[in-house]
């Protein structure tokens, strides 16, 4: 998933956003609520990760502006204030779940993961399969044809990206937007490379599920379905 962390205090913000990373996300930043909306409103997100207390503008009317914008990038909004009516405010406001700090990194992605069910278009499972491919998007186990496979992270996003819409033909730009954050400069192949090591750790007959359409991008089908493309 593509994601955006609202986070003003560096140190959590760099052990989150390292984190996510390390578990397959893109992960862009913002320290203050102006940015946040700056971000939010020229990027399309999966999930947003926001905090309630931010310098210049707070977590709270953030959350209220961009759903009056008709913005509808589910919010996981996380606290330090753990009252019961703190918490309201930020549902009330348009969050769609709150998390309070401290936390414990195992939870923040399993809220994720909850959230996440709600983006419209989107498989609302933690197993996704195609044939003979198992993704369970909760552990990112990967098996084919009962064989587990070990992908690694950015493998393993794009995987995961191309079968939750099967058939779905994702550019390289899409897929570079979804998988990379928009700081990190990309080399004309990198794409390429990725989807190459993809394709190898599947195997033989797995790896023909990646499907290249010249010029266009590339989707996931199932082997019998491999007719007039390229790989």
């Amino acid at each position: 998933m593509r994601l955006l962390l609202v986070e003003d205090e560096p140190a959590l913000s760099r052990y989150v956003k390292k984190g996510l990373e390390e578990n397959g996300h893109a992960v862009d930043t913002a320290t203050d609520g102006l940015a946040a909306l700056e971000a939010a409103r020229g990027s399309c997100y999966d999930v947003m990760i926001l905090d309630l207390l931010l310098p210049k503008l707070g977590g709270v009317e953030v959350c209220r502006r961009l759903r009056a914008e008709k913005n509808t990038t589910p919010i996981l909004m996380l606290t330090a204030l753990d009252a019961v009516p703190d918490r309201v405010k930020g549902l009330d406001a348009g969050a769609d779940d709150y998390l309070a700090k401290p936390f414990e990194f195992d939870e923040l992605l399993a809220r994720l993961r909850s959230v996440s069910r709600r983006i419209p278009g989107m498989v609302k499972t933690t197993v996704l399969q195609l044939g003979q491919l198992k993704v369970d998007t909760a552990t990112h186990e990967v098996a084919f044809d009962g064989q587990t496979i070990t992908l690694p992270g950015k493998e393993y996003a794009i995987l995961e990206l191309l079968l939750r819409q099967p058939g779905r033909i994702y550019s390289r730009d899409n897929i570079a937007d979804r998988i990379w954050n928009r700081d990190t400069w990309h080399e004309s192949n990198v794409v390429e490379v990725h989807i190459k090591t993809l394709r190898q750790r599947l195997g033989p007959v797995g790896g023909k599920m990646v499907q290249t359409i010249r010029g266009v991008g590339y989707r996931l089908i199932e082997p019998s379905s491999n007719v007039g493309l390229t790989q």
